[in-house]
């Protein structure tokens, strides 16, 4: 009997982290962490379902749930062996389509909507096959992972040639690596105590817990205010010791001048990297910012809207960290092609995972980075944000400054039933006592 995909479910799932100033930033300074969830269900006699979801921080949030309902047809009533046996297929039918496209093409809501059915695809197929998302990846043949990425756009810097040399060269050592992943797990940095929201007090104990808890780096978000950077940069320092890295993070918030003479002033404190100091879509401005203000190193990716951009990005030098993050680009596939594409020039891959769900998500792509892909450790980590993931059935778990890898089927991605009531937006409990209050 044939078993087939039945059903696109979404739901709108908002958190009020704008309580506490949670996430808070120089661009965003009163988020509400929310997730545009999506659920695709099957007739499969166990009830077998995969989960996904794109980020945003509240108003929006419908918008882009709406765009996700907008992709059932590609889905719905597919025969489910057929589809998960050919995810590179799927991707390419939603993303080429051409009438989708013209609302893109290839980046915005519909890019991120793509991702979390994609997302949802690559959770199914993982539970069906009884293993975590890094495992399936790190698993497949490399002839197998070069079929899932689309190298329209990307041949004039990675052809499929090339790809399928970096993962041959990375097989050798494949199975000692993924024994050494879990083992030991792959290293974090925490951004939890950087929040601009956050007063001196918090800020100090908060580096004194991370450094406690095993964490090597750090993050404190920049941009709103020079001296009062300046003086939390000081005590971060002060706090840490010169030991301990501190990357900065400017959320978008400077022009290309502003940025490097912003740096400059932060200099003394010993920055490892400036994380977005300037329009994610601005790659000759980053290229210039990178080149004024070394040796402090340039990062950026959470807002990269596709893996185009990335390629420009590494073609001009303009950073030396690259951030994917997995609900931005269109899923796990795109993903495999930005990490093909930092194998190539040579440029670790240190994820975004600030909003909830994103750790949750990032540390399969980086395990198979590790175990299938680049072949290294060395100055990747991935960001770990201390919110929310008690609404995961499968939460990361950080044991000594390193996510614990994952053993269980699936893309971590299954939010828990009673926080998809709790949460729901406007009607769950949680935001009609809010409105109560307000109205109070």
């Amino acid at each position: 009997m044939t078993t087939r995909i039945t059903g696109l479910a979404t739901h709108d799932v908002r958190f009020p982290t704008s309580l506490e100033l949670d996430g808070s930033d120089a661009m965003n300074p009163d988020p509400d962490y929310s997730a545009a969830y999506v659920v695709v269900s099957t007739d499969a006699p166990d009830g077998l379902a995969g989960h996904g979801f794109a980020f945003t921080i509240g108003r929006g949030n419908d918008v882009q749930t709406t765009a996700i309902r907008a992709l059932e047809p590609y889905i719905v009533g597919r025969d489910l062996e057929a589809t998960l046996g050919n995810l590179g297929a799927v991707w390419k039918e939603m993303v080429h389509d051409s009438q989708l496209r013209w609302l893109g093409p290839e980046k915005g809501v519909m890019h991120m909507a793509i991702s979390a059915v994609v997302n949802a695809l690559w959770d199914l197929k993982a539970k069906r096959e009884g293993k975590p998302v890094w495992e399936l990846l790190a698993d497949m043949t490399p002839e197998q992972l070069v079929d899932l990425v689309d190298f329209r756009y990307l041949s004039d810097a990675l052809t499929p040639g090339e790809a399928l040399a970096i993962l041959r060269r990375a097989e050798p050592g494949r199975a000692e690596r993924k024994a050494q992943l879990l083992a030991n797990g792959y290293p974090a940095y925490t951004t939890s105590p950087g929040w601009l929201g956050y007063d001196d007090a918090k800020l100090r104990r908060l580096c004194n817990e991370a450094v406690a808890e095993g964490f090597t780096q750090i993050k404190l978000k920049v941009g709103a205010d020079l001296d009062d950077d300046i003086r939390r940069l000081r005590i971060a320092r002060g706090t840490v010791g010169p030991d301990i890295r501190i990357a900065i993070d400017a959320n978008q918030r400077w022009d290309v001048g502003t940025a490097i003479a912003w740096v400059r002033e932060l200099a003394p404190f010993d920055p490892w990297w400036v994380e977005e100091p300037t329009s994610p879509d601005d790659v000759l401005g980053h290229a210039t910012i990178a080149r004024a203000i070394a040796p402090v190193k340039v990062a950026t990716g959470e807002h990269v809207q596709n893996r185009v951009v990335f390629k420009q990005l590494l073609q001009t030098g303009a950073i030396s960290y690259l951030q994917l993050d997995a609900a931005r680009v269109a899923g796990v596939n795109e993903n495999v092609a930005i990490l093909l594409l930092a194998a190539k020039f040579g440029v670790p891959v240190c994820p975004h995972a600030g909003g909830v769900g994103l750790c949750e998500l990032v540390q399969h792509l980086s395990m198979f980075d590790f175990v299938a892909v680049s072949g290294s450790l060395e100055n990747r980590v991935i960001e770990y944000v201390d919110h929310l993931h008690e609404h995961f059935t499968d939460p990361v778990r950080i044991v000594n400054g390193n996510y614990v890898t994952p053993t269980t089927p699936g893309f971590s991605a299954t939010m828990r039933a009673e926080t998809l009531t709790k949460f729901a937006f406007p009607g769950g409990p949680v935001w009609t006592a809010a409105t109560r209050r307000n109205a109070s």
